[in-house]
């Protein structure tokens, strides 16, 4: 059974269907896992095994919902009726919502079940997940090592075999960025792809996704997520084909540019450069062009404008947590860095904001004129290898130089929040160091499907799926 937590979603959904293996039977052993791996790793901060069981027991040979009986974790960064939501934060207190975000029940209709909440960073802010309130997430490649953030505990269940996939979000590569720490596919959808509803009307930055272990169920699972839903202020144009489709086919012969630049200045580890290098061998030996770039974002002076659209909305859900709690945000319900973020927006004014988002779309637009020489381009996934627990710190004394601190272990994701480009994950090789080593790619604007066709070929020229951390598929040692 702990093989079969390690599967892709559509193969289990395949045999729960055809009456080969029982919903009630996966979930349980996934509830199961997830007791018994929890305390070591802190990848769940909310668990409902009486919902999860009742939600499989209802789920009978012959369903036809894409993935029934299923089990899914959901990131606490979206509301579902009826669990705790928390956002990593004290403001939040003890809230529970009596309803489900549009992603939520989507995922409810295409018959997965929910088995519980995963952790993250207070407000999804840092690439590493170890919030004051829920404590720290753990890499299962090594648990003395970040799995990443802000979707660190989704990464951390799939990558240890507690759950076959996870939902996650992505605001400045909290799903790239954990994917490429635990060894999974972890996509950010184009700007506008996944409805951020009902709250929200729509997000300059983040997008939901999922982290998964194959590039199809990458593709299966964007399909069930992609699409307009009632009152969305945006939304990004359907595809011509079907995601799944798209990662079923031939890319055919592309422009691949190739950088190790990135938006600011800092050094690369040798490891994650090594992977770039080689995953751009590997695209040459499969028929591409690729040539090294001239990465259009050197120079550009975004950091300070980036802060500020960044912060922005963190400083809203402070607000927003306290609106639900009937509280103020305070230095005793925020992380040091939070409050310091909460602060600093305060003093700017609403023009301030105006004026970094103007300045963020008018280097986009000369960014995304890269692809019009290129199909895709390919950066390293990480500056660094994951950085070990406590080594980044939202509750130190300078909290500022530990969010400078975060740019450095991730320098390259962020960028492809600010132009709304689609940006993939890969895990396709593994360090000296036993550590899962990724790569990016990103595509153009709204263009998933050449993005997800290309990943797939490389998928299936240089399989990951069984290359797992011991945890995956053992008990934790007494």
């Amino acid at each position: 059974m702990n093989e079969l937590l390690t599967r892709p979603a559509g193969e289990l959904a395949n045999l729960i269907r055809d009456g080969e293996l029982g919903s009630r039977e996966l979930t349980q052993a996934c509830l199961e896992r997830i007791e018994a791996l929890n305390p070591e790793l802190g990848a769940f901060i909310h668990v409902d095994p009486e919902g999860a069981l009742a939600a499989a027991e209802a789920v009978a040979p012959g369903d036809p919902r894409p993935f029934a009986g299923v089990p899914i974790a959901i990131k606490d960064t979206a509301a579902v009726a009826g669990m705790p939501f928390t956002m990593g934060s004290d403001i939040f207190g003890d809230f529970v919502p009596g309803h489900d975000a549009f992603l939520v029940r989507r995922l409810r209709e295409a018959g997965f079940v929910l088995v519980g909440k995963t952790n993250l960073p207070e407000f999804g802010i840092v690439p590493v997940t170890e919030s004051r309130r829920l404590g720290p997430a753990r890499n299962p490649w090594d648990t003395e090592r970040t799995p990443g953030g802000s979707s660190g505990g989704a990464a951390a269940a799939v990558a240890a075999g507690m759950v076959p996939l996870a939902h996650g979000s992505d605001g400045g590569g909290s799903i790239r960025i954990p994917a490429a720490c635990c060894g999974l596919v972890g996509l950010k959808p184009s700007r506008g792809r996944v409805s951020r509803g009902p709250e929200l009307g729509d997000d300059f930055l983040v997008q939901d996704g999922v982290l998964t272990r194959t590039v199809a169920e990458t593709a299966q699972l964007l399909d069930v997520l992609a699409g307009y839903e009632t009152g969305d202020a945006s939304w990004a144009p359907p595809p011509a084909e079907s995601f799944a489709r798209a990662a079923a086919r031939n890319p055919g012969r592309l422009r691949i540019g190739v950088t190790t630049a990135g938006p600011i200045e800092t050094g690369l580890d040798p490891e994650c450069e090594r992977g770039v290098r080689e995953a751009a061998e590997l695209l040459a030996s499969l028929g591409h062009e690729v040539e090294e770039v001239a990465a259009p974002w050197e120079g550009e002076d975004l950091m300070q404008a980036f802060t500020l659209v960044f912060s922005t909305p963190v400083a809203t859900g402070a607000f927003y947590g306290g609106m639900l709690t009937g509280r103020e945000p305070s230095p005793e319900l925020l992380e040091p860095l939070t409050w310091t973020i909460w602060e600093a927006v305060r003093e700017r004014s609403a023009l301030d904001y105006l004026l970094a988002r103007t300045r963020l779309t008018g280097a986009s637009r000369g960014i995304v004129a890269l692809w019009d020489s290129c199909d895709v381009v390919l950066t390293p996934a990480l500056g660094e290898r994951p950085v070990r627990i406590g080594e980044i710190d939202t509750c130190s004394d300078a909290p500022w130089e530990d969010f400078a601190r975060s740019s450095r272990f991730t320098p390259y994701t962020a960028l492809f929040n600010v132009t709304g480009q689609p940006a993939v994950s890969l895990p396709l090789f593994q360090g000296a160091d036993g550590l899962p080593t990724g790569v990016q790619l990103a595509g153009r604007p709204a263009d998933e499907v050449t993005l997800l066709a290309l990943a797939a070929q490389l998928e299936a020229a240089s399989p990951w799926d069984e290359r797992r951390p011991a945890l995956s598929v053992t008990e934790p040692s007494s």
